[in-house]
């Protein structure tokens, strides 16, 4: 399996570094997410880890219930449904979804994120499948079309092609570089 569980030790150390991820100058990237219909459906944090990319995801306005959520190759959201986001990140030439598909070769494969009913949510989870600039050989987020973060209408089942079963597209962000990438808030 490609992912892995954020340790309570990680947690401490991430909470003593101050804000989000922003542990000893590590390189980090965000994506203010946009969500259907228009309108601001939170935002995510990226920060260049060892072995992988941490992940810190808050949302709001969503659907109440889990969500999919995957790297998409363009960071393109303009696009009505946000299809110009492109398909998942792929890892090989065959394309096979689920991080419970022992068969996967997807690296925009993402735990699901769950929605309380207030509409907010949020994650942490750190991916060793890919990069934000290649570090390690792994597929960068941050290549010359960059990658978008997009949320799902349903839950990802991790098994089901193409997509899980996630559905519809119901928030896009661009992940970049930009001023004030290591703090949520």
């Amino acid at each position: 399996m490609r992912l892995f569980p954020l340790t309570l030790a990680s947690a401490a150390l991430l909470l003593a570094a101050g804000p989000a991820g922003a542990l000893g100058g590590a390189v980090t990237a965000m994506a203010n997410l946009v969500g259907t219909p228009a309108g601001d459906a939170g935002r995510a944090i990226f920060t260049e880890a060892p072995t992988g990319v941490l992940i810190r995801i808050e949302v709001k306005g969503l659907k109440p219930g889990w969500h999919g959520v995957h790297f998409h190759e363009k960071g393109d959201c303009s696009s009505a449904g946000f299809k110009s986001a492109g398909p998942h990140m792929h890892g090989a030439a065959a394309a096979v979804h689920g991080l419970l598909n022992p068969g996967a070769t997807e690296t925009g494969d993402l735990p699901n994120i769950y929605v309380a009913a207030d509409g907010t949510g949020a994650a942490e989870f750190l991916t060793t499948a890919v990069s934000l600039k290649g570090a390690g050989g792994r597929p960068a987020l941050m290549d010359a079309d960059l990658s978008a973060l997009v949320i799902h209408a349903n839950p990802d089942d991790h098994m089901s092609q193409p997509i899980g079963g996630a559905g519809d597209r119901v928030a896009c962000g661009i992940i970049v570089f930009g001023e004030g990438s290591t703090d949520l808030h």
